[in-house]
């Protein structure tokens, strides 16, 4: 999220569960001079909707990830990007890769996400 709004990314919003985690995003937000620009909620990411989102960045485990792809496929608009950390949705193809190993990020354009599940789900039919 600090990075994020680095970048120039605005509204720059967190989700977090966990109170300590909360925490602690909150006292690196004040540390970086970011206090006040952005935010972290207690919220649980699987009800609340991202429909308004067009940058959504991921830092989950590869468990996860499937349940949260038919989530992003749903409610996300065919202008954003998904950027995952440590882990790609396996079942998608990224529009580009940065780094290696544990830095190494994954990143996704929803249309040509939807492009491909759609000409799969096509192909699956013929």
């Amino acid at each position: 999220v600090l990075e994020a709004h680095r970048q120039g990314l605005r509204p720059a919003l967190g989700y977090e569960l966990n109170p300590w985690l909360l925490c602690l995003a909150n006292i690196r937000a004040w540390r970086a001079g970011c206090h006040g620009q952005v935010r972290f909620l207690k919220r649980d990411l699987w009800k609340v909707s991202l429909s308004d989102c067009h940058n959504v960045i991921v830092f989950l485990a590869p468990s996860v990830k499937p349940p949260l792809a038919t989530k992003l496929l749903a409610e996300l608009p065919d202008d954003a990007r998904v950027v995952a950390g440590r882990f790609p949705f396996p079942s998608w193809t990224p529009s580009s890769t940065l780094g290696q190993g544990l830095e190494q990020v994954w990143a996704y354009d929803m249309k040509e996400v939807r492009r491909e599940a759609q000409d799969s789900a096509q192909e699956g039919q013929s």
